[in-house]
């Protein structure tokens, strides 16, 4: 598996994620001129998050590409907490169903679980951890929503088939990325990432 990087030219700064659906949704949030991919070969292996946080677990991924290249980077977790199973699946929500990480398997244990429960209250909360000149920074985003009955939508990855945001009447998978990236977890706490950097 490779690590597969944004660069903003100006800033040389580096997304730290092996994930192409989260990079595809990073590119989504930036001008498409601005971020180039990455092969970085010197992360063959998966990085590591074995945090019981998210902020942990982002903290985690962004040392270790830090260390690695000591260039300006960050990474991202997140989490669907679901209100009803207190919060699950949370930091553990890509191996909900195993360490397989297969997310049909995901979606299928937690309607399984929310089986009967009157309470679909869920959200999604991303958090973006970043290294800027060896300091580091924290940015989240939240997304309230609840949890459907059953998937509906072919777009989107992981837990977006049965999440449905707020003030709509569609599933995350139901959107083009340009309209969830407007009001996603991830979108949200990227936009407060790009503030930051702006001011840089």
């Amino acid at each position: 598996m490779f690590l597969l990087g944004l660069y903003l030219p100006i800033m040389n700064i580096i997304f730290a994620s092996q994930n192409a659906n989260k990079i595809a949704e990073i590119r989504a949030k930036l001008p498409e001129h601005t971020i180039e991919g990455l092969d970085a070969k010197a992360f063959p292996n998966e990085l590591l998050e074995t945090g019981d946080t998210l902020d942990a677990n982002a903290l985690q991924k962004v040392r270790q590409v830090f260390e690695k290249t000591g260039k300006n980077c960050f990474a991202d977790d997140t989490g669907l907490e679901v209100e009803a199973l207190n919060g699950a699946p949370g930091v553990y929500s890509a191996r909900y169903a195993g360490e397989q990480k297969i997310s049909e398997d995901n979606m299928n244990l937690l309607l399984h679980n929310l089986k009967g429960e009157t309470n679909s209250k869920a959200r999604f909360r991303t958090v973006v951890a970043l290294i800027w000149e060896g300091k580091e920074y924290f940015f989240e985003g939240v997304c309230e929503g609840e949890i459907t009955t059953a998937k509906s939508g072919e777009k989107g990855f992981g837990y977006d088939p049965i999440f449905r945001p707020n003030g709509y009447d569609r599933t995350f998978a139901e959107m083009t990325m340009d309209e969830k990236s407007t009001i996603s977890h991830r979108g949200l706490a990227i936009d407060k990432l790009v503030e930051f950097l702006a001011g840089k």
